[in-house]
Protein backbone atom coordinates (compact mmCIF):
# COMPACT_ATOMS: atom_id res chain seq x y z
CA UNK A 1 0.00 0.00 0.00
CA UNK A 2 1.05 3.68 -0.75
CA UNK A 3 1.60 5.68 1.49
CA UNK A 4 0.23 9.37 0.63
CA UNK A 5 1.07 12.51 2.06
CA UNK A 6 -0.40 16.13 1.86
CA UNK A 7 1.07 19.39 3.04
CA UNK A 8 -1.11 22.96 3.66
CA UNK A 9 -0.46 25.61 5.19
CA UNK A 10 -2.74 28.52 7.18
CA UNK A 11 -2.12 31.81 8.82
CA UNK A 12 -2.21 33.07 12.12
CA UNK A 13 -6.57 33.00 12.63
CA UNK A 14 -6.49 35.96 15.04
CA UNK A 15 -6.78 38.87 12.54
CA UNK A 16 -9.81 36.85 10.42
CA UNK A 17 -11.33 36.45 13.44
CA UNK A 18 -10.69 40.24 14.25
CA UNK A 19 -12.20 41.15 10.47
CA UNK A 20 -15.07 39.30 11.09
CA UNK A 21 -15.93 41.14 14.15
CA UNK A 22 -14.70 44.26 13.74
CA UNK A 23 -15.89 44.71 9.81
CA UNK A 24 -19.78 45.00 8.26
CA UNK A 25 -20.40 40.96 7.31
CA UNK A 26 -20.40 41.54 3.52
CA UNK A 27 -16.89 43.72 3.91
CA UNK A 28 -15.80 41.18 5.53
CA UNK A 29 -16.93 38.03 2.68
CA UNK A 30 -15.35 40.69 0.02
CA UNK A 31 -12.11 39.89 1.68
CA UNK A 32 -11.92 36.80 1.59
CA UNK A 33 -12.72 36.21 -1.64
CA UNK A 34 -10.11 39.08 -2.70
CA UNK A 35 -7.73 37.55 -0.53
CA UNK A 36 -7.41 40.43 1.58
CA UNK A 37 -8.59 38.61 4.30
CA UNK A 38 -7.18 35.29 4.76
CA UNK A 39 -9.78 32.07 5.12
CA UNK A 40 -9.89 30.53 8.21
CA UNK A 41 -8.12 27.39 8.92
CA UNK A 42 -10.70 25.06 8.63
CA UNK A 43 -11.00 26.41 4.87
CA UNK A 44 -7.49 25.67 4.02
CA UNK A 45 -7.41 22.23 5.84
CA UNK A 46 -10.12 21.19 4.22
CA UNK A 47 -9.66 22.76 1.01
CA UNK A 48 -12.49 25.05 0.23
CA UNK A 49 -12.85 28.77 -0.15
CA UNK A 50 -15.62 31.36 -0.34
CA UNK A 51 -15.96 31.96 -4.12
CA UNK A 52 -18.82 34.62 -4.34
CA UNK A 53 -21.08 37.02 -2.23
CA UNK A 54 -23.61 39.37 -1.89
CA UNK A 55 -26.05 40.40 0.70
CA UNK A 56 -27.86 37.53 2.04
CA UNK A 57 -25.96 34.84 -0.46
CA UNK A 58 -22.87 33.11 0.01
CA UNK A 59 -21.32 30.01 -1.87
CA UNK A 60 -18.53 27.92 -1.10
CA UNK A 61 -16.61 26.04 -3.38
CA UNK A 62 -14.53 22.91 -3.39
CA UNK A 63 -13.06 20.47 -5.76
CA UNK A 64 -13.30 16.81 -3.40
CA UNK A 65 -9.88 15.10 -3.31
CA UNK A 66 -9.23 11.66 -2.02
CA UNK A 67 -8.37 12.71 1.41
CA UNK A 68 -11.89 13.69 1.83
CA UNK A 69 -12.72 10.07 1.36
CA UNK A 70 -14.96 7.98 3.86
CA UNK A 71 -14.76 4.48 4.82
CA UNK A 72 -17.24 3.61 1.66
CA UNK A 73 -15.35 5.74 -0.67
CA UNK A 74 -17.29 8.74 -0.79
CA UNK A 75 -16.86 12.04 0.42
CA UNK A 76 -17.21 11.99 4.20
CA UNK A 77 -20.99 13.54 5.01
CA UNK A 78 -18.64 15.64 7.88
CA UNK A 79 -16.88 18.11 5.11
CA UNK A 80 -19.97 18.98 3.51
CA UNK A 81 -21.43 20.03 7.16
CA UNK A 82 -18.56 21.62 7.57
CA UNK A 83 -19.32 23.29 4.26
CA UNK A 84 -22.64 24.12 4.69
CA UNK A 85 -21.90 25.56 8.49
CA UNK A 86 -19.66 27.92 6.71
CA UNK A 87 -21.80 28.81 3.84
CA UNK A 88 -25.14 29.19 5.87
CA UNK A 89 -23.29 30.97 8.51
CA UNK A 90 -21.81 33.62 6.52
CA UNK A 91 -25.12 34.18 4.47
CA UNK A 92 -26.08 35.20 7.93
CA UNK A 93 -23.43 37.59 8.84
CA UNK A 94 -23.62 38.88 5.56
CA UNK A 95 -26.55 40.96 7.07
CA UNK A 96 -24.93 41.95 9.88
CA UNK A 97 -23.40 45.27 10.68
CA UNK A 98 -19.92 45.49 12.41
CA UNK A 99 -19.37 44.50 15.73
CA UNK A 100 -22.58 42.16 15.58
CA UNK A 101 -21.32 38.21 15.81
CA UNK A 102 -23.45 35.15 15.44
CA UNK A 103 -22.72 31.29 16.26
CA UNK A 104 -25.02 28.16 14.97
CA UNK A 105 -27.69 26.75 17.53
CA UNK A 106 -28.54 23.86 15.13
CA UNK A 107 -27.51 22.52 11.34
CA UNK A 108 -29.74 19.92 9.64
CA UNK A 109 -28.01 18.23 6.51
CA UNK A 110 -30.22 15.91 3.79
CA UNK A 111 -27.97 14.20 1.77
CA UNK A 112 -29.17 13.08 -1.76
CA UNK A 113 -26.25 11.62 -3.70
CA UNK A 114 -23.17 10.59 -2.74
CA UNK A 115 -20.16 12.96 -3.47
CA UNK A 116 -16.92 11.84 -5.28
CA UNK A 117 -13.86 12.69 -5.60
CA UNK A 118 -12.80 13.25 -9.10
CA UNK A 119 -16.13 14.97 -10.08
CA UNK A 120 -15.58 18.49 -10.38
CA UNK A 121 -16.08 21.09 -8.03
CA UNK A 122 -18.92 21.20 -5.15
CA UNK A 123 -20.40 24.67 -4.54
CA UNK A 124 -22.41 25.09 -1.18
CA UNK A 125 -24.70 27.98 -1.10
CA UNK A 126 -25.98 29.40 1.81
CA UNK A 127 -29.10 31.33 1.63
CA UNK A 128 -30.35 33.82 4.70
CA UNK A 129 -33.84 33.39 5.10
CA UNK A 130 -34.43 35.81 8.09
CA UNK A 131 -31.79 37.94 10.44
CA UNK A 132 -33.70 39.04 13.63
CA UNK A 133 -32.71 40.34 16.69
CA UNK A 134 -31.67 37.86 18.46
CA UNK A 135 -32.01 35.07 15.99
CA UNK A 136 -31.60 34.17 12.10
CA UNK A 137 -32.61 31.38 9.89
CA UNK A 138 -30.88 30.27 6.79
CA UNK A 139 -30.94 27.26 4.06
CA UNK A 140 -28.57 25.61 1.60
CA UNK A 141 -27.84 23.75 -1.38
CA UNK A 142 -25.07 21.44 -2.30
CA UNK A 143 -24.52 21.08 -6.38
CA UNK A 144 -22.10 19.82 -8.60
CA UNK A 145 -20.79 21.07 -11.87
CA UNK A 146 -23.71 19.74 -13.82
CA UNK A 147 -25.75 21.78 -11.37
CA UNK A 148 -27.48 18.48 -9.60
CA UNK A 149 -28.19 18.77 -6.57
CA UNK A 150 -26.55 16.58 -3.83
CA UNK A 151 -27.52 17.74 -0.81
CA UNK A 152 -29.64 20.49 1.16
CA UNK A 153 -29.81 21.73 4.73
CA UNK A 154 -31.06 24.59 7.21
CA UNK A 155 -29.72 26.14 9.95
CA UNK A 156 -30.80 28.42 12.89
CA UNK A 157 -27.73 31.09 14.22
CA UNK A 158 -27.89 32.93 17.34
CA UNK A 159 -27.17 36.71 17.25
CA UNK A 160 -24.54 37.87 19.48
CA UNK A 161 -24.92 41.25 19.94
Amino acid sequence: MTERQRTYTWDDPAPTSAANRDMQGLDFLRGLIDGSIPHHPTSRTLGFRVTDAREGWVEVSMEPQEFHANAVGSVHGGVIATMFDTAMGFSVSSTLEAGVGYTTLDLQVRYLRPVQAGNGVVRVHGICEYSGRRTATARGEARDENDRLLATASTTCLILR
